[in-house]
């Protein structure tokens, strides 16, 4: 479909979701710096107070690979990467929250001033009716993501210009040394950014943030 949509629009069809018997997982994909965490935050704040407890939100995120992982594999460099995630769990998660058999579901959280994810951090309870995954490789067409699409009702692309996302990823680490931040823009940031762009398969919608 790939539709273009602004925000108040996908919010208010969102709330429709969020009002309904079923549950229902919309996946929030974009690029890194596309701004996925602040909209799906938006969301949430907004929608939670139309329908309280309805709405939650499971970032990607928390199935971030334990950095002692990462460094005996060589890849925490990489971090950040598609293969630097547990999408088994992630896969698993999906399942546990589509199958929506009444039990709360605890999941994973990226806690991002310990640089760890924190197993348990949030619990997504019984009541939620609408689940909104956010993360960089939800559409990405790989085997290993492949998996995940299937369990999405919905999905959408955060789509925008390459040229804001790279102003965007150089403000994230303004803070390192000039060598340091080439390192994470030219090592890491921008070859995950042009892998999304280019190999994300195609949204229902399409929502331009920048």
């Amino acid at each position: 479909m790939n539709q273009a949509i602004s925000l108040e629009a996908l919010a208010l069809y969102l709330h429709d979701l969020a009002s309904g018997e079923r549950r229902h997982l919309v996946a929030l994909a974009g690029s890194p710096g596309a701004g996925k965490s602040h909209v799906a935050d938006a969301l949430h704040q907004r929608l939670s107070t139309e329908r309280p407890g309805k709405v939650a939100v499971l970032p990607m995120d928390g199935f971030h690979y334990d950095d002692i992982v990462l460094s005996e594999r060589g890849d925490l460099p990489r971090k950040g990467a598609p293969h630097t995630f547990d999408t088994g769990g992630l896969l698993s998660t999906l399942k546990r929250l589509s199958a929506d058999d009444g039990a709360e579901i605890a999941v994973p959280v990226f806690d991002r001033t310990l640089e760890i994810a924190r197993a348990g951090a949030r619990i997504i309870t019984p009541e939620a009716r609408l689940i909104i995954v956010e993360g960089n490789y939800l559409l990405l067409d790989d085997k290993r993501w492949q998996p995940l699409t299937a369990l999405f009702d919905k999905t959408v692309f955060i789509d925008v210009p390459e040229p804001v996302l790279r102003q965007r990823l150089e403000q994230r680490w303004a803070h390192f040394s000039p060598q340091g931040r080439a390192d994470k823009l030219e090592g890491n940031d921008l070859p995950n950014m042009r892998l999304v762009i280019s190999q994300s398969v195609a949204a229902d919608f399409r929502l331009t943030n920048g």
